[in-house]
């Protein structure tokens, strides 16, 4: 899978999120607790309001739950107007409601930041924004233009201009603020969730290319005898039919076809094995099947493998996951992809610890973005190549997010630097693992090999 391959959740996408039923619910709880609000503030503290027409007020917001739960499905995605229109009507209609109940001086419109704040989390920027001013303009409004509450003695409730004033800037910095910070971690998480899915499509797919290779290669083996036999009988016919022309060509057929299916499955059987006691291989072996697709793309790629120490030779014999090949294989893409020449791949280990060092002679990372590789959907590259250079890359983040949480499944940790200052020298990627992580106890027997559904390509 390509870097960048899928792009952020942008405004396009944010569409049909939320269901009819998500808003409507909501609205009955305004509801009651604003007929709960009108009913103390007139019987229990004996406020002097236009009442009816609060309530009137409220009923709009009964009527409009109601047409909506009647004539439409409560589980029906709202479309973007839709659910623009729903909030519109929800802050006229709190903002009709707080004008007959003294405005900013009711300290129940705090309550126009609610739209707002759920707006931002799944509608578009525009509709965001129009919500915003539609919700600004009410405020300032009600700051000058109100219809006062009273008491029983007649004192209007008024709070000091000053107070007024300061409540009005805050409910304008809490538009701004709230809807801001909602979506952008709202952004933020559908970006993680979107590039979790994507590791996970990365991992079963490595998964299954696995198994295959087992499949091919059991299939490899237990075609091998017929094979082997059709292609000595045909041999031998070839021997006998040397005065018949024809058959004889017949023959020379058959042996050439049993070659070429010997041929097509040893091809196949490349990608792997099921067989577990090549379930566990040497570390070189792994990581040369990670960097196989891309050492045949113009760049020189170089395999260095030497113990830390020289009193620990033993050469680490490490589990065969998926989650370690496609995790590696990402990276050393990454690295040839933006090579000028050459990428050297150090395999070390000592007594506790094994690393796979990636190197390349390229740009390097750029120093505004180092610290945050690693997460999903980094916009920038690593340096400012033009699209002819690099026309397959418009973003840097998703390969390299799905290499580092794989192989952090696996038990490893990812570093990411460059060989020279700022983003002048090359880059280097090292993974580090625990030798008990990975490694293969040899006196832990492997058992019987499994044997695999051919279609579902899952154990049986």
């Amino acid at each position: 899978m390509k870097l960048g391959e899928l792009e952020i959740f942008g405004d396009h996408q944010r569409s049909n999120w939320v269901r009819l039923r998500t808003l409507v619910v909501l609205r009955w709880f305004a509801i009651v607790g604003q007929i709960i609000a009108i009913g103390v503030a007139a019987f229990y503290f004996d406020l002097q309001f236009h009442v009816v027409l609060a309530i009137a007020a409220v009923a709009t917001s009964v009527i409009a739950n109601l047409i909506s739960t009647v004539f439409s499905a409560e589980n029906r995605r709202l479309s973007e107007r839709e659910a623009t229109m729903m909030l519109t009507f929800d802050l006229l209609q709190l903002g009709l409601l707080l004008y007959l109940t003294g405005g900013l001086n009711n300290p129940f419109a705090l309550l126009l930041l609610a739209p707002v704040t759920i707006a931002a989390t799944f509608l578009h920027l525009r509709s965001t924004i129009s919500l915003g001013g539609l919700t600004i303009l009410i405020v300032t409004l009600l700051w000058q233009w109100n219809l006062p509450l009273l008491t029983l003695s007649g004192t209007v409730l008024v709070m000091p201009p000053i107070f007024l004033f300061g409540f009005w800037i805050s409910l304008l910095t809490g538009v701004l603020f709230l809807s801001i910070y909602a979506r952008q971690v709202t952004t933020e998480m559908h970006a993680m969730s979107d590039a979790l899915v994507a590791t996970q499509l990365a991992l079963s797919r490595e998964q299954k290319l696995t198994d295959l290779g087992g499949v091919v290669a059991a299939t490899a083996h237990e075609l091998g005898t017929p094979l082997a036999t059709i292609k000595l009988t045909s041999s031998e016919l070839m021997d006998e039919l040397q005065h018949d022309e024809a058959l004889l060509e017949d023959a020379r057929l058959i042996r050439d076809q049993a070659d070429r299916c010997r041929d097509i499955l040893t091809s196949m059987g490349r990608a792997g094995k099921d067989d577990l006691q090549l379930r566990h291989v040497p570390l070189e072996t792994v990581v040369k099947e990670a960097a196989e697709p891309h050492v045949d793309r113009g760049k020189e790629v170089r395999f260095k493998t030497a113990p830390w120490q020289d009193n620990d030779p033993r050469h680490p014999i490490v589990r065969r996951r998926p989650e370690i090949i496609h995790g590696l294989r990402n990276l050393i893409q990454n690295a040839v992809d933006f090579a000028q020449t050459a990428v050297d791949i150090e395999m070390t280990w000592s007594d506790s610890v094994i690393l796979v060092r990636i190197e390349d002679d390229g740009p390097g990372f750029p120093a505004s973005i180092i610290g945050r590789i690693g997460d999903p959907f980094v916009r920038r590259k690593r340096v400012s190549l033009t699209s002819a250079q690099r026309p397959e890359y418009e973003g840097m983040g998703l390969g390299l997010f799905i290499a580092k949480t794989l192989l952090e499944r696996s038990g490893a940790k990812l570093s990411f630097a460059n060989m020279g200052p700022s983003s002048t020298g090359g880059a280097i990627v090292v993974a580090e693992w625990n030798r008990s992580d990975i490694e293969q106890s040899t006196k832990t027997p492997l058992g019987a090999n499994q044997q695999f559904d051919t279609l579902g390509l899952q154990p049986s």
